[in-house]
């Protein structure tokens, strides 16, 4: 990839292309246990290079306003969150969640009325859905309705949602969330290995169709559509003993968000429930990892400590960062890789930003070299810097104005040999917005 591209693809502060037409989204930027109570204390946070304090005021309202006061530049995440408003505790000026300057106690009362008309700090419009603050930090009058994501309006008894922080630039993780290659060999367990023909310690039967036909098929066909709300990736994986193809479909959403394929356990087709993620640039060099999960049911127990800060998230601390990162090496073992998985390195997630991460911060994709297995990759960043060129160009975005394209699922399914997944549209509408 060529470095000018690259520089689009990743750079995301305030005037970049990329930056702006993240800007024309709805993203999440907080978990809304993090803002829980009304007048609790304020959270200082950091999206899309920009230094921002969110607050849950008197009325239970949720703002997001600049870091910092538009008196002196005073960090409000000391502010006094009181009586409808934030107040800076350097000289009392007093905000509210949409900005407005309320109080300025060290004015004179001669100039308040004026100093109040003419002061106002950046405040961007808020949204709680799914347990999330969501934010929209575009030009007002591109402002986009909140995007009909189906996880977002299940009761809290049958969703769930974490983030995890990453140290690289949001591509290289969002790349890794859609590459469907890897799983055969990254999340490999060495039980399945047999199944490729590879002798190792402990194997044994894979437990499930999924593991059966990952273990077992080293290089999957892909094929990848673009779509009205980004890519429908289909990668087809099959066996020489196997009467049918395993089929998973990931939904990539622009610009950021994805649907995981359900694992088929047993029987031929699965879109229940639903697992994705959302890759939300801090700044250039650092990322939220946002994961959600939602069922038609309560989630049990089980499912709730998997999405938790203890499943497959990994071990995190209660500012969402990772006990298993780089500074640990991921606690990767030599011994584990011999007799444990393919890796080396315990927990899907853990595995997922071990390899993201070791590219360094801002990996240089002018020196990749691509294969047929990053379809997927290749078509992303073409549509997405597209769109970011096109943008600076006057041409808005059409997908955040049509909140249906998000309604949709990812899945997985069991078709015979001579059948493209192309060629089943009741499957293909099944992934289709709902």
């Amino acid at each position: 990839m060529r470095s000018d591209l690259n520089e689009i693809l990743t750079r995301v502060g305030p005037g970049t292309k990329m930056g702006e037409l993240f800007r024309r989204f709805w993203l999440p930027a907080l978990l809304e246990e993090e803002v829980a109570k009304p007048d609790g204390p304020p959270v200082k946070f950091r999206i899309l290079g920009e230094d921002l304090v969110a607050f849950r005021d008197t009325e239970g309202k949720v703002g997001v306003i600049d870091a910092y006061c538009a008196h002196r530049r005073a960090g409000l995440e000391y502010g006094r969150n009181e009586e409808c408003g934030l107040r800076c505790v350097y000289h009392g000026w007093k905000f509210s969640v949409t900005g407005e300057l309320l109080d300025a106690p060290s004015e004179p009362p001669s100039r308040l009325d004026q100093v109040k008309k003419t002061v106002k700090i950046t405040a961007y419009p808020t949204h709680v859905a799914g347990g999330a603050v969501w934010v929209y930090m575009g030009p007002p009058e591109a402002k986009p309705p909140f995007p009909a994501f189906e996880w977002t309006r299940f009761p809290a008894s049958q969703s769930a949602i974490i983030k995890r922080y990453q140290p690289c630039n949001y591509a290289q993780a969002l790349e890794g969330g859609i590459d469907s290659a890897h799983i055969s060999f990254l999340h490999r367990d060495l039980k399945d290995l047999a199944k490729a023909g590879q002798p190792v310690a402990n194997a044994g039967q894979p437990r499930s169709t999924h593991a059966r036909y990952a273990g077992g098929c080293q290089y999957p066909e892909f094929s990848v559509d673009e779509t009205d709300y980004g890519l429908r990736i289909m990668a087809r994986r099959y066996l020489d003993d196997a009467d049918k193809d395993y089929w998973r479909v990931t939904q990539f959403m622009l610009p950021c968000f994805q649907m995981v394929p359900p694992t088929l356990e047993k029987g031929e087709f699965i879109a229940n429930p639903t697992y994705g993620n959302i890759w939300v640039p801090i700044d250039d060099y650092n990322t939220w990892n946002w994961g959600f999960s939602s069922d038609v049911e309560a989630l049990s127990e089980r499912q709730r400590i998997f999405m938790g800060k203890s499943g497959i998230w990994g071990e995190l601390h209660d500012d969402f960062t990772a006990a298993q990162n780089l500074s640990n090496k991921f606690e990767w073992s030599q011994e584990r890789q011999r007799s444990v998985n393919y890796s080396g390195i315990a927990g899907v997630r853990n595995q997922d930003a071990a390899v993201v991460e070791s590219m360094g911060p801002l990996v240089d994709r002018s020196k990749e070299n691509l294969g047929h297995s990053d379809s997927a990759i290749i078509r992303f960043r073409r549509q997405i810097i597209a769109l970011a060129n096109a943008l600076a160009d006057g041409k808005e975005p059409p997908m955040p104005h049509r909140p249906e394209l998000f309604n949709i699922r990812s899945f997985s399914t069991l078709l015979e040999k001579d059948v493209h997944i192309r060629e089943q549209a009741p499957l293909l509408e099944a992934g289709a917005p709902l």
